[in-house]
């Protein structure tokens, strides 16, 4: 079974210049998920945003035991900046693996490859997945799962599994948070990009991020894109396949009128994509049901907000929540009580 990508904590969260918090989303979202991953922050004098962590030097974090330096800024293009090359070689050199999510890799830097090997620590491009992925079996695995899927990409899966797997935590439910994009990776140490794995072995990739577990343990697998999305439907179904999922539960922006980028396909609605993903879930799990919807309500004016949160759950019969807002027990009562017979909304029927 290959293994996933593993990253060494505690984390020296680096901003370098990042010039406004839309560019520190990795930083933010590390910070407010993970928090006991996370030692300190590195910015440079003229970076104005603050995660709320200590300022501490390179060499700061090193004695005080960082493990590895986290690059939580995404520039426009993605791209690794020209003035943070010194300190990512000072870290290299104090002894911190580096961590970077974005588009360009750390490996395409003759200086740092010549850095890490003389310093014997790793440059982890964390979307490159591991090699020797499988191809998808379908075999039935032992444990259960939950997969946040969406009617369209960004419409909060990350958080709503996030907001899942520490209530469950907190329940002291067994559980594990399996994380399928480069920050969620860097927010729980391991996980597979899986938008970074060939097309044919997306469903193979999924089983081996979530294998045979103990029978009362849950896997919270985020989620990735949607089967409404002309660009991403294609590793939607392979992770839907792939995880095996005993729950699913919907993520939905209530706002968004089209599929981002796809200005002719509008959203589908809510019991329709509850629906079609049921179906193909089915393929893997005949046993699947949706146990929840989540809401993004940030832009819902507050005065409409409870009637709508009431309108989706009277028509789906399901529970209906803003994971930041209102949390989520009543999507956990319901994942917990799958075995309950008496569990017959409104999920569709197939022959």
């Amino acid at each position: 079974m290959p293994v996933t990508l593993q990253l060494s904590a505690p984390y020296l969260i680096f901003l370098g210049d990042v010039p406004s918090a839309v560019y520190a989303k990795t930083a933010l979202g590390i910070v407010q998920w993970a928090p006991e991953k996370c030692l300190a922050q590195h910015r440079f004098p003229s970076c104005e945003i603050d995660t709320g962590l200590a300022d501490m030097s390179i060499a700061e974090a090193a004695v005080a035991g960082a493990k590895s330096l986290v690059i939580g800024s995404a520039p426009v293009g993605g791209a690794i900046q020209a003035n943070w090359i010194p300190s990512l070689l000072e870290a290299i050199a104090a002894g911190l693996d580096i961590v970077s999510g974005l588009h360009t890799k750390l490996n395409d830097y003759p200086e740092l490859r010549e850095a890490a090997k003389q310093h014997n620590v790793r440059l982890i491009d964390v979307r490159i997945p591991p090699q020797g992925l499988p191809i998808g079996s379908g075999e039935k695995r032992g444990g259960k799962r939950l997969l946040a899927v969406g009617t369209d990409c960004s419409v909060g899966k990350k958080y709503t599994t996030l907001a899942i797997a520490k209530a469950l935590k907190a329940r002291r439910v067994n559980c594990d948070f399996r994380a399928t994009g480069q920050t969620g990776i860097m927010i729980s140490g391991s996980g597979i990009p899986i938008d970074a794995v060939v097309c044919d072995f997306t469903a193979g990739a999924a089983e081996s991020l979530s294998p045979s577990n103990d029978a009362d343990h849950w896997d919270i697998v985020e989620g990735q894109g949607s089967l409404f999305t002309p660009a991403y439907a294609g590793v939607s179904l392979g992770l839907l396949h792939g995880s095996q999922p005993d729950a699913i539960v919907l993520c939905h922006d209530p706002m968004r009128e089209h599929i981002v980028g796809c200005p002719n396909h509008p959203i589908p609605s809510v019991q329709t994509c509850i629906d079609t993903n049921l179906l193909m879930a089915r393929l893997t799990n005949p046993a699947v049901q949706c146990v929840g919807i989540s809401l993004n309500t940030s832009a819902v004016p507050s005065e409409q907000r409870r009637a709508l949160i009431d309108k989706i759950a009277q028509e789906t019969g399901l529970p209906v929540v803003d994971p930041i807002v209102d949390g989520v027990e009543p999507i956990l009562e319901r994942m917990l009580d799958l075995n309950n017979t008496s569990m017959t909304s409104k999920q569709g029927e197939f022959a």
